[in-house]
């Protein structure tokens, strides 16, 4: 890694900057993110299903019926329908366990910047793209959400998830549950969390089932446990539930949480605070790209 490429791996807290200052740092990482990819890692398949038909000679097996053709005398392949554009939700969690950090970046703020870039590379390769906060602060976005293809429309939406509440719950589960409803056809959701509502897991899984979903979960070393600090007190950010705790015992158990979202469809990416961002992020897209492309 080269110095200019480790000086964007240093990113400041988005709250500190200027809007100009914060665009400009989100244009660099989108062009970094970007760079050798291709349009399909961030418009989901672009395929939605049509119907199905008796197969052919010459027909892709994997387009095979299987579930139709074991009822049928004959088998059936599907046939898709390709989608112009596949609408990009972001949504980003900004509940207090978000903002406590034990680094220099926050795990909102590292949201705030991966939703930022991803949001303006789904602009510029003619994706929609809406911003939604799932805290419970109750602002609206930028025409309650519809999805936008101008730039300006996604700096607008951030805007107001820059700024921190320490008292915000989170509202991860009952979000996309909304968002799930209103929704007539299927597209890409994008979450940025820490995965601390208890709900969230259920309803990400059954969004699988429906839609393109991906999970970058957000991660402070602090989280994981060995600390060396032997027996502590501490409360959970947005319940204000007390513990006692073993600074030396491991808290949580990501591994099953990457095993319970892949059986259901959803990818899944753990970034951690004081990690590089921009290179797990576009292997990760580079892998799921070449998935998704084996699936069609």
């Amino acid at each position: 890694m080269n110095a200019a490429s480790r000086h964007r791996e240093s990113l400041p807290s988005p709250d500190i900057l200027s809007r100009a200052n914060f665009e400009l740092v989100v244009r660099r990482i989108a062009d970094d993110i970007a760079f050798g990819t291709d349009d399909s890692l961030f418009v989901g398949s672009g395929l939605e299903y049509a119907q199905s038909r008796p197969y052919e000679p010459g027909d892709p097996v994997r387009q095979i019926d299987w579930k139709l053709s074991a009822r049928m005398p004959v088998a059936y392949v599907k046939q898709h329908e390709t989608l112009k554009r596949v609408a990009m939700y972001l949504i980003v969690d900004t509940s207090a366990s978000m903002g406590v950090s034990s680094t220099s970046l926050s795990k909102l703020g590292l949201a705030v910047w991966a939703a930022a870039a991803l949001g303006l590379v789904g602009v510029r390769r003619l994706s929609p793209v809406s911003v939604l906060s799932a805290g419970a602060r109750h602002k609206r976005s930028r025409s309650d959400g519809v999805p936008s293809l101008s730039p300006d429309d996604l700096w607008r939406d951030l805007e107001p998830l820059r700024v921190h509440d320490f008292e915000e719950s989170t509202e991860v589960g009952e979000r996309l549950t909304a968002l799930s409803a209103r929704l007539t056809r299927r597209s890409l959701l994008v979450v940025f969390s820490d995965l601390h509502d208890p709900d969230a897991l259920t309803v990400l899984r059954q969004l699988g089932h429906q839609h393109d979903v991906v999970v970058l979960h957000l991660q402070d070393p602090a989280e994981v446990g060995g600390l060396r600090g032997g027996y502590f007190r501490g409360s959970e950010a947005e319940s204000g539930r007390t513990f006692l705790a073993d600074g030396r015992q491991r808290w949580r158990d990501d591994c099953t949480t990457a095993r319970d979202l892949a059986g259901s469809d959803v990818s899944y990416l753990k970034l951690v605070t004081n990690r590089p961002m921009l290179s797990p992020l576009r292997q990760f897209l580079l892998t799921r790209a070449m998935r998704m492309r084996g699936q069609r």
